[in-house]
């Protein structure tokens, strides 16, 4: 279900969006269904960087509590007027704070929510990895995050091994989260069109991590090295870490690239690491 008037016309009224917090306004109603099918109906959701409403205002007309995270103090105020006009504003509860400081156990508490979370947003692309990193790290608090992102972005946080786009990001990422490419978004369903297509993921927590905590300092150290140049080899790329013996010694080629690795592969060499290095 879209909003009855058009999310865009905020900007019409006199916002304009700034470049300084990666504003690009949602304007197509089949993305914002799309994205409403993608969320779950019923319980709280946060909402990260709501802009002006277009998937604020449906996702409070179909019934769910929104606490809407947003920085620019300047679209709050448009937003607030458009959730009043739209009948909504006390389902939705506008929070003006930087996404990138968000503690959603403190958010909880202060707003009555029982954890686990869901969170949706259309991310500032600017942020994207960084938020996304930061919201992972609190992964105990969340049931699930549905977010629109740079399709690079997208590709690469849901890439498996052997992809083009497989990386360093790649690997952390599936450490703490089942990641789905849902779909893509053209530049024209935004207002202003930005200069790139963009995707609409989904990253479910996994329950407990594919690495041991204990573990995950020299897992992450490990994966960094082997990315270094994506170009070079294991052999190569991790030449500081460990010889090339020792890679064999794990069963595995160090002539292969490490985008040819899996997440327990990564962990095999991880556990060769000299302490002392």
């Amino acid at each position: 279900m879209a909003s009855s008037s058009n999310p865009a016309k905020g900007i019409q009224d006199g916002h304009r969006a700034r470049k300084r917090f990666g504003q690009n306004f949602l304007v197509d109603y089949g993305v914002i269904d799309r994205i409403l099918g993608a969320t779950p109906g019923d319980g709280p959701v946060i909402e990260i960087g709501p802009g002006l409403g277009a998937l604020t205002v449906p996702l409070a007309q179909r019934g769910n509590r929104v606490i809407a995270i947003e920085l620019d103090r300047d679209v709050i105020r448009h937003l607030r007027i458009k959730l009043d006009a739209e009948g909504v504003g006390r389902q939705v509860e506008l929070v003006p704070q930087d996404a990138l400081r968000l503690d959603l156990a403190a958010l909880a508490e202060a707003h009555g929510l029982t954890p686990p979370l869901t969170l949706v947003g259309n991310l500032p692309y600017n942020i994207a990895t960084a938020l996304i990193t930061r919201l992972l790290a609190q992964r105990g608090q969340i049931s699930e995050m549905v977010f629109m992102v740079q399709r690079e972005v997208g590709n690469r946080l849901a890439a498996a091994p052997g992809d083009s786009t497989y990386g360093r990001l790649s690997v952390l990422t599936a450490m703490h989260a089942k990641v789905e490419h849902l779909f893509d978004v053209p530049p024209e369903a935004f207002n202003p069109p930005p200069k790139v297509d963009s995707s609409v993921i989904r990253l479910t927590p996994r329950s407990e991590p594919l690495v041991p905590p204990a573990e995950q300092a020299g897992f992450e150290r490990l994966v960094t090295a082997a990315f270094a140049q994506r170009r070079k080899t294991l052999r190569n790329n991790l030449k500081p870490l460990m010889p090339a013996s020792t890679i064999e010694a794990s069963g595995i080629d160090p002539s292969l690239r490490a985008q040819a690795l899996d997440i327990p592969a990564f962990l095999t060499l991880a556990r060769r690491l000299d302490p002392s290095n």
